[in-house]
């Protein structure tokens, strides 16, 4: 039975089982944060027998009966007992769900005021006193709302909240809530590092894995409401009649979660699978191919989402192949997509070969003129921070500068730059601080979560993106935190203001203990994780100095490359004289592209936050930081000190054993050592290499390396994960 059951986890096999006496076992981690534990606490659990002794759930659509499926088990594993539902009169149960035309009139009148304020996504959880009973209601104006409301009173219930008084109106403040998959069609994933990608191309139509099922599910529960399937260096195949017949299959899926598919769309298709000689934006044939593409599409998925678009950037085709701009290409697929209501998005991810200006500048530079000029159903996707999902990057300029532009904000849930799936990275650390930055466009307050969610501009469309960090390992993401992070980026892009610490709570809840002695002290590790990973491999504002191609651990010393801005070089410019990239008014001027007083500001060192220093400024080795350190000392102490708390880390996470069970803590216990090994490897390859310039001695508190520079830079990972395939 043993040995039968380790080849159903290493297959991948999830049982499903029924019932209330029965309980099959997922692999470690499969069940994320929804393995809805069995209630201790015997007075809780009484409470919520009581409030849910008698449920009416109306069930008239697949979105519905979905809901009610998810409650049935929630409620079954918790409680340890089969829930009623009932269609008896509705004033003899305890719990009612239903949208508001299944509502008996009194209880309309008791709930009209919170449901004015339920968006079409939005729910109310509502504890009233009906007569002479308590009745729990959940409502909603549309399906989808009714779903997500279960999935949050399930959440209640898993972190042990009361019932007895809620009074929940929760609605997103996003509307297109999109994960990006970076998968390709050959199954590898780029920038990947949990396993191959979900979808088995060649076993689809046909073959439905329930892995699919169980992601939709997964998604819906953190208010995720779109997925772009494949990658954004595009393959047009996945536009072929062959393919869009397994696009279907898992559209088809998705629906009864509330998620959207969304496909990237290669500009150059009309070529490589159209039989066109030109993919001219301007080309009447071109235009009509793409029309008639949208009318294939949409007969076989009448809610496709639309085109996520990457286009004349690190070597895709795009409008400027054909004299073009990107409105130009952007416009021409969205007219396409009009009549069905469709979205294009556009990425504007650009650099140039041809472009010597500072990399940093060059996506503002080259899309600010275009605000105002694409169609109303185009999104402009841009990245957190204008180089590439480095550790710590200061907010894309462009948040402060396209009022007339629906802006998705674009963040990487995958750890490219952050120590891949063998790191705790709690990202929603990072989320929060870009969100919560300001862009001064129109005075104090102008935060770039108001940009995202519309509220500055008043814009109708909105949206955040997430590059997802999710493959075939039996936990989904490798690192058992790192779906912390594709957890806290769905709630915040239902809510945007959310605060890392209510995330990484709600999680750890859910995941392994409501215990606090659990909870505090590994919340409190999840929260300075993000800081010790800038701080033992880019601290100071140093950024992109990781080896090349892979991105797998340090490589400052890289600058053969062919093009200026992929070396680290680059970016860092140490020499003699010192070490940053000058982007004041006597450098590159990027200072230029925000606004007052963030120009001044990020301009003058002494009042730039060191955070950022490096970034904006080169100064000298012996240049006086705020802590009255030398610049080389404060370097050499961040590196030192990145290393100390992940030690800490690992020291909490051995003192909370006890709360868990020994296949979680030994997992994580395993990564956190990896981790530090590594977080030293930094430390000091990074500071052997500074010091040929600084010529300083490391300041007492730093440990002094065990190897020699020369061993560092003779480190070769051919085989790293998630290393970008070669494309024909």
């Amino acid at each position: 039975m043993k040995l039968k059951f380790t080849l159903l986890k290493l297959v991948g096999i999830i049982i499903l089982c029924c019932g209330t006496k029965v309980h099959c076992q997922s692999p470690a981690g499969y069940d994320l944060w929804l393995p809805y534990k069995k209630v201790e606490d015997l007075q809780l659990l009484e409470q919520y027998k009581q409030a849910t002794r008698s449920i009416y759930f109306q069930k008239n659509s697949q979105i519905l009966k979905v809901a009610q499926a998810e409650l049935k088990k929630g409620l079954s594993s918790m409680l340890n007992q089969t829930p009623n539902f009932t269609a008896s009169s509705l004033t003899s149960n305890s719990i009612i769900i239903a949208k508001k035309s299944a509502l008996e009139q009194d209880i309309v009148k008791m709930v009209k005021a919170d449901y004015d304020q339920i968006g079409p996504e939005g729910f109310l959880i509502k504890a009233i006193q009906l007569k002479d009973k308590k009745v729990l209601v959940l409502t909603a104006k549309e399906d989808i709302g009714i779903l997500y409301g279960v999935f949050r009173l399930l959440r209640l219930m898993q972190s042990h909240k009361t019932l007895n008084s809620i009074n929940l109106v929760d609605t997103p403040k996003i509307a297109l809530r999109l994960l990006n998959h970076w998968d390709n069609l050959d199954r590898t994933v780029e920038r990947g590092y949990a396993g191959f990608s979900l979808w088995n191309w060649q076993k689809l139509p046909e073959y439905i894995d329930q892995r699919y099922i169980d992601y939709a599910r997964a998604n819906a529960s953190i208010g995720i409401n779109a997925v772009s399937l494949t990658n954004v260096n595009a393959n047009a195949l996945i536009l072929t009649p062959m393919y869009l017949e397994k696009v279907e299959a898992l559209a088809n899926v998705f629906r009864p979660y509330g998620i959207k598919v969304y496909l990237t769309a290669r500009f150059s298709a009309p070529i490589e699978i159209g039989g066109l000689n030109t993919a001219d934006p301007l080309n009447v044939e071109v235009q009509q191919w793409w029309e008639n593409k949208a009318n294939e599409i949409y007969s076989r998925i009448p809610d496709f989402g639309g085109f996520l678009v990457k286009a004349n950037s690190e070597g895709q085709p795009g409008p400027q192949n054909y004299g073009r701009n990107h409105v130009d290409g952007a416009n021409m697929m969205a007219r396409a997509l009009q009549p069905f209501n469709g979205n294009v998005i556009w990425r504007a991810f650009v650099y140039s070969e041809y472009d010597d200006t500072d990399r940093a500048k060059q996506a503002y530079d080259e899309f600010i003129p275009y605000d105002g000029k694409f169609l109303n159903n185009v999104l402009v996707q841009t990245k957190n921070g204008a180089i590439d999902f480095q550790p710590r990057e200061p907010f894309h300029p462009m948040f402060g500068a396209m009022p007339k532009t629906p802006l998705i904000i674009e963040f990487q849930i995958t750890q490219e730059y952050l120590g891949f799936s063998t790191h705790l990275v709690f990202l929603p650390k990072l989320f929060e601080e870009v969100l919560n930055s300001d862009t001064y466009r129109k005075g104090e307050g102008s935060t770039v979560a108001k940009v995202v969610d519309g509220s500055l501009d008043e814009k109708k469309i909105t949206g955040m993106a997430g590059v997802a960090n999710i493959g075939t390992d039996l936990n989904w993401t490798g690192h058992p935190f790192a779906q912390a992070n594709w957890y806290g980026f769905g709630r915040l892009a239902w809510d945007p203001y959310l605060s890392s610490e209510t995330i990484a709570e709600e999680w750890l809840q859910a995941t392994y203990s409501n215990n606090p002695k659990f909870v505090e002290p590994a919340k409190k590790m999840m929260i300075t994780s993000r800081e010790a990973v800038v701080n033992y491999m880019n601290p100071l504002g140093l950024h992109h100095i990781f080896d090349t191609g892979h991105h797998y651990g340090p490589g400052p010393w890289v600058n053969e490359l062919s093009r200026p801005e992929w070396n680290p070089t680059y970016y860092h410019q140490a020499d003699e004289n010192g070490i940053g990239f000058d982007r004041t008014f006597s450098g590159s001027k990027a200072t230029e592209q925000y606004a007052e007083p963030l120009r001044l500001q990020f301009n003058d060192p002494n009042t730039c936050p060191e955070e950022y220093l490096l970034w904006f400024h080169h100064l000298p080795w012996d240049y006086t930081l705020k802590n009255d350190r030398t610049l080389w000392e404060g370097i050499a102490l961040k590196y030192q000190e990145g290393v100390d708390q992940v030690a800490f880390m690992s020291n909490t996470w051995d003192n909370l054993k006890t709360y868990i069970s020994k296949e979680q803590y030994e997992e994580v216990r395993m990564l956190l050592e990896i981790q530090l090994k590594e977080a030293k490897w930094w430390r000091d390859a990074c500071l052997l290499y500074f010091q040929t310039y600084s010529k300083k001695e490391l300041p007492e508190g730093v440990e002094k390396p065990t190897q020699t520079l020369e061993y560092f830079k003779s480190l070769k990972f051919p085989f790293a994960p998630g290393i970008r395939p070669k494309w024909d």
